[in-house]
């Protein structure tokens, strides 16, 4: 056999089960550019905004803070968040602080929007190579069995083209969880920073 293969030779070498690893490699790589793209066109920037609106508010100006933030665009991620505490205020600490968790989580829900598909890829891609390995090792074994001169290169070779599909089902899974854990501490943070943005704003508004 031939040292190297190229990625095509390597992908028939793998058998039908690559097939199903190519696709979960695609709805990887969608997923991670639909999500990089979503929270990089949105602005999460929480503190620019806060001081923004606490300045307003310290100078007794509420209204003014209020249509500016009716005034941000949707990219301002926070604004609607500060929106509903500032609405809200006329009926009390608990009810302003509701409603703009509420409209915190609803935010947060669109940020983490797909995060749960890159989970079960990073699980189901390895899954499905080991479940290829396995496959491929029952094949070689058997070829093994039916050969009357068996060598250790008919051995080697069986073993390591079934191992094709652990390969590939890990490199999907690595690339999953690489891009869950840098994109969930985005959103994490940001659900830091707008906590924390409320409970300042909060003795402005009593």
């Amino acid at each position: 056999m031939e040292n190297g293969f190229s990625l095509i030779e390597l992908f028939k070498l793998g058998g039908p089960f690559m097939w199903v690893l190519l696709a979960f490699s695609v709805a990887t790589v969608a997923i991670i550019i639909e999500r990089l793209i979503y929270i990089s066109w949105h602005d999460i920037k929480v503190t620019p905004l806060k001081n923004k609106i606490a300045g307003l508010l310290k100078s007794g100006q509420k209204d003014e803070a209020e249509k500016f933030l009716v005034s941000c665009t949707h990219k301002e991620t926070v604004a609607s968040i500060f929106l509903a505490l500032l609405q809200n205020a006329k009926y009390g600490e608990n009810r302003m602080e509701r409603s703009a968790e509420s409209e915190a989580q609803e935010r947060l829900r669109r940020m983490e929007n797909g995060f749960n598909y890159l989970t079960a890829l990073s699980s189901l891609a390895p899954l499905t190579g080991f479940l290829g390995t396995v496959s491929g090792m029952i094949g070689a074994f058997q070829q093994i069995a039916n050969a009357t001169d068996v060598n250790a290169q008919l051995v080697a070779g069986g073993i390591y083209e079934a191992l094709i599909t652990t390969v590939f089902g890990l490199m999907i899974a690595i690339a999953a969880l690489v891009a869950y854990n840098l994109l969930i501490q985005k959103v994490d943070t940001f659900a830091a920073e707008t906590s924390k943005a409320i409970n300042d704003l909060v003795p402005e508004l009593i």
